[in-house]
């Protein structure tokens, strides 16, 4: 399922900026799925709660405030050095090498960056993985967010103004739509992932809340096929 990319609606793009998690990577390879079991057994461990209670938990401040993270450190103040580190320390065998990926994002004209709600080793692994690291100016995480992340206001604003990117000039891929409303509000153009072979109608999209609909311009589940048709066009 991939919406033909309009040529125009991107050939004044000079900052490409993508997500990480499930966007640079796809969401089959389910490289997320050993964070989220490694945030279980941290709740678990740091409240001494049972692995289903720690999960309810964990998914109770993960609807709250955004990520696991930031709930930790606003009702128990955690050392969020220390989660980072623990809950990224995954096996990332899982990723796949993309030279197909890899070249299209080389391919497009401008700046290539890197807007996470992880941190910048876990980034920086996945897209070495990927075979992708070298194509990207620089990786915004979420200590370089102040540890407040997407879909909040505060962490655009932050990216935007420290690498002086004006927001229609720019376009922004995340699988998430939430994390598109910002993006749209300043003028990006906007491209939501979803998983492969997804079923083509955009009521049925994964993970979908018809509030965010007007934040999604194009929808894909193939990255570097959508970056591919892009660059034959604008080169």
């Amino acid at each position: 399922m991939t919406d033909t990319p309009d040529p125009a609606r991107f050939r004044h793009v000079r900052d490409w900026v993508f997500d990480l998690d499930n966007t640079l990577y796809p969401h089959h390879t389910n490289l997320f799925s050993q964070i989220d079991e490694r945030m279980t057994a941290y709740v678990s461990e740091l409240l001494t709660l049972p692995r289903e209670q720690a999960r309810k938990l964990q998914k109770e401040l993960y609807r709250e405030y955004g990520t696991t993270l930031a709930g930790l450190i606003a009702r128990h103040a955690i050392d969020s050095d220390d989660f980072l580190r623990k809950v990224h320390d995954i096996d990332y065998s899982w990723v796949k090498p993309d030279p197909a990926l890899g070249e299209a994002i080389k391919a497009l004209p401008g700046r290539k960056f890197i807007f996470t709600n992880g941190d910048r080793g876990h980034a920086e692994r996945t897209a070495t993985q990927l075979g992708i690291l070298d194509n990207f100016e620089d990786i915004f995480d979420i200590v370089a967010a102040d540890l407040v992340p997407k879909p909040a206001q505060a962490p655009y604003d932050r990216f935007l103004a420290l690498h002086r990117i004006v927001g229609s000039d720019a376009a922004m891929f995340e699988d998430l739509a939430a994390n598109l409303v910002v993006p749209k509000a300043v003028g990006m153009t906007t491209v939501l992932i979803v998983p492969r072979n997804f079923e083509p109608t955009f009521s049925e999209i994964w993970e979908r809340d018809p509030k965010f609909d007007d934040a999604v311009d194009f929808v894909t589940d193939d990255l570097a096929g959508f970056l591919g048709g892009l660059t034959e066009a604008i080169a």
